[in-house]
């Protein structure tokens, strides 16, 4: 059985569920009660739950993403949202230094089982601090599991294993996909270890996650009618990387190019090649290449902001480079 939904329903979803099954569950963030989430994905449910458990927040967001971290200790299973990924940064120390960290220093004895949710991406013209891509920064700090729902049933499926880990779980959603409609199938198991295949190729593997996925598709649909078959691999965890699928897929198509909206230096597709030369080198036929978000603060202008961000044409015009040659 499926249902047309979209990606911001899917994602209210798994939050009314997760406050329904576990009395310990509740959700804290700037805006998420009164005025229903900045992106509206909490939009009802101080209604539905009340404000003992969707607590709209001062902005602070070290302060509150501190009180998270302090709740989890304390045995509750926090959600926080942090309305766009620029803003997390005011939250590096707690969530480095603290909630990534305290396993390690206490010698197991302490966990902290907190899911924090937050808006990441450019393409909606808000410009430079409300539009980075920054996951890849924070899929550099072990201690931390990173999330990257591409999909509806990602969106409605990977909240509640997140919760039940007992280390802090960092879910980041491409602000480009809550309009994103589809069809949900009810009841889809997911995991949150493992990459997926979108789509099966012999050619070239591209691998990709959160809001280029659907630019990735597309450009796979483009190169197939050039008789290109393009394998896409969706992380959508991008730490721990899953190296199995992508190995399995560049040792059969021989061939990888990443796509990531991230700037290029220090990247997460750099480390992404790193692993594939370091575990696949001979068994490539070609270099691998990557498609990144141009090295600039993103830009406010339409125009200059597609501009700096990786499109259709720009992963075909990669693609075919690898298969056919300059």
């Amino acid at each position: 059985m499926s249902r047309r939904t979209t990606y911001r329903e899917a994602l209210r979803e798994a939050m009314r569920e997760a406050l329904q099954r576990d009395a310990r569950v509740f959700l804290m963030g700037e805006d998420v009660g009164r005025y229903g989430g900045s992106y509206a994905v909490s939009k009802g449910m101080l209604a539905e739950f009340g404000p003992e458990r969707i607590r709209d927040t001062p902005l602070s967001e070290l302060g509150f993403v501190g009180a998270g971290i302090g709740a989890a200790l304390g045995g509750m299973r926090p959600i926080v949202e942090i309305m766009t990924v620029n803003f997390s940064l005011l939250a590096l120390d707690a969530l480095m230094n603290t909630a990534a960290t305290l396993r390690h220093m206490s010698g197991g004895q302490f966990s902290v089982p907190l899911v924090l949710r937050m808006a990441t991406g450019a393409g909606r013209q808000l410009a430079a601090q409300h539009s980075h891509s920054l996951e890849g920064w924070y899929a550099h700090i072990p201690g931390l599991k990173i999330l990257a729902p591409a999909t509806l049933e990602d969106a409605r499926g990977m909240l509640w294993p997140a919760l039940l880990d007992l280390d802090p779980v960092l879910i980041f959603e491409h602000a480009q996909l809550y309009n994103q409609e589809g069809e949900l199938s009810e009841g889809a198991e997911v995991d949150i270890r493992s990459a997926k295949v979108r789509r099966e190729g012999s050619d070239l593997s591209l691998i990709t996650y959160g809001g280029t996925l659907g630019k990735a598709l597309a450009a796979a649909e483009q190169l197939a009618d050039e008789g290109i078959g393009v394998e896409v691999i969706d992380l959508r965890v991008l730490r721990p990387l899953d190296d199995v699928t992508i190995m399995a897929s560049v040792c059969k198509t021989r061939r990888a190019l990443v796509v990531d909206e991230g700037w290029r230096s220090g990247s997460l597709a750099a480390e992404i090649i790193a692993r594939i030369v370091e575990q696949a080198f001979f068994e490539l036929d070609a270099p691998p290449l990557r498609v990144c978000g141009a090295e600039v603060p993103t830009p406010h202008p339409r125009h200059l902001e597609e501009a700096a961000l990786p499109q259709v044409s720009m992963i075909v015009a990669a693609a075919q480079s690898l298969c056919r040659g300059p």
